[in-house]
């Protein structure tokens, strides 16, 4: 892993000696563990041993797995194992026994179903923290229904406000719901963490652990910001606005004159001021009526009208170059290949370059939050499907007898 001209061995992280078992597979479940991973967390991904997690397979392939593999899990191990085999699952048991935190993101009952469920492991490990990620949770009429981020983006009310007004709402262009429900499931664990530290006693020498239940649709849902709120005052159903801010003027996207937009947000008092004395309109700088954001939200056509006239006749630099000068908020709609070749991109760490097995880099996304004390760090690459299958085996104590008749059979690969 480069990461600048510092040979400094990657730091433990403020997660170092916390041991996580993944169950997980495509996002949800494993992109918590991944944040878990990147902080210092010791991560066991168990896989199915014969393709292994279906995302080694999404989307463009580099030598036959996909270079998302390399984001998603990496600082991982993994184990194959076939959960549909009562030895499996006793080796999960085994593993779940001395482990602080279990993700999953099954179907609710499949759990329970190979004897892995909450009762059995919190029974025989009472400090262990159970995420549980799910389409729409472990109780409620809709439990036993399949729920994809897609389904949960629109059951939590993003989709309806995602695109055009009068056009068919449109995907965010992500898995956001995914990523909602893994970084709610991120917080519960930590949550989870400090009351099982607070709750060390005689009886609970390792504290008292919990289950941690994440619906996808209501990870989105609590990111919706004033929508019920304001449907139960007002009987208020927020529409699709496009690229506008609704209720808060003026903030847009504006065409240019090279076919490039500006993201420009001029929404503060003084700001807006600002932004009008730069595009020549003087005039609605001083106008009273506009002094506030009611009253720009009262005239928004006007003032949309007014900023477009003045994008149209410039690049989007020189867009952004005269509000930057005059300190009103503005940016570029950034395609992956501009931030590629970012500079402030590039001076957070945000662009990592990993070594792949061919000696070839592959540029991955850097860690998110930035610690200055104990910081994320990149310690091992993405494994190969059962890379760590016999080292973890022998740590739970099966000979390699036990290890070779298993795989002989199919229960781990």
């Amino acid at each position: 892993m480069s990461n600048g001209p510092a040979t400094a061995p990657p730091a433990a992280g403020p997660l170092a000696g916390l041991k996580v078992i993944e169950l997980g597979q495509l996002i949800a479940g494993p992109f918590a563990a991944r944040t878990l991973a990147d902080f210092g967390a010791e991560v066991i991904k168990i896989e199915a041993p014969r393709g292994g997690d279906p995302l080694r397979q999404w989307r463009l392939l580099k030598d036959g797995t996909s270079v998302w593999w390399q984001v998603q899990s990496r600082n991982k191990r993994s184990l194959a194992l076939d959960l549909r085999e009562p030895e499996a699952q006793a080796i999960v048991r085994q593993l779940a026994a001395d482990a602080d935190v279990l993700i999953e993101n099954f179907r609710p009952g499949a759990m329970e179903g190979w004897g892995l469920g909450p009762d059995e492991l919190l029974a025989a490990n009472p400090a262990l923290v159970m995420l549980r990620i799910s389409g729409y949770g472990q109780t409620g009429p809709y439990r036993d229904r399949p729920g994809f981020g897609v389904v949960a983006e629109a059951m939590g009310g993003l989709r309806h406000l995602t695109g055009e007004p009068d056009r068919v709402p449109v995907r965010v262009g992500v898995s956001i719901g995914d990523t909602l429900a893994s970084l709610h499931g991120v917080i519960g664990v930590l949550l989870a963490l400090q009351h099982r530290r607070a709750t060390v006693s005689a009886q609970h020498p390792r504290g008292c652990g919990q289950v941690i239940d994440v619906a996808l649709y209501e990870a989105v849902f609590n990111c919706m910001e004033s929508l019920l709120p304001e449907y139960s005052a007002f009987g208020a159903v927020r529409e699709a606005a496009g690229s506008a801010l609704p209720g808060i003027a003026p903030t847009n996207a504006y065409r240019c004159a090279d076919g490039g937009y500006a993201i420009v947000a001029g929404n503060g008092d003084s700001i807006f001021r600002r932004l009008m004395r730069c595009i020549g309109r003087d005039d609605l700088a001083a106008d009273p009526a506009l002094a506030d954001n009611a009253g720009r939200v009262a005239q928004v056509a006007t003032l949309d009208a007014a900023i477009g006239a003045w994008t149209a006749t410039r690049t989007v630099d020189a867009v952004l170059d005269a509000l930057a000068a005059a300190q009103v908020p503005a940016g570029r709609i950034y395609t992956i290949a501009d931030i590629a070749g970012d500079p402030h991109y590039a001076a957070r760490g945000m662009l990592q370059q990993v070594e792949m097995a061919d000696g070839s880099a592959l540029a991955v996304p850097g860690f998110v939050p930035k610690l200055s004390l104990t910081p994320a760090s990149h310690r091992r690459n993405a494994p190969a499907l059962g890379e760590d299958t016999d080292a973890v085996l022998r740590e739970v104590g099966l000979s390699e007898a036990q290890i070779a008749a298993l795989r002989e059979r199919g229960i781990v690969g």
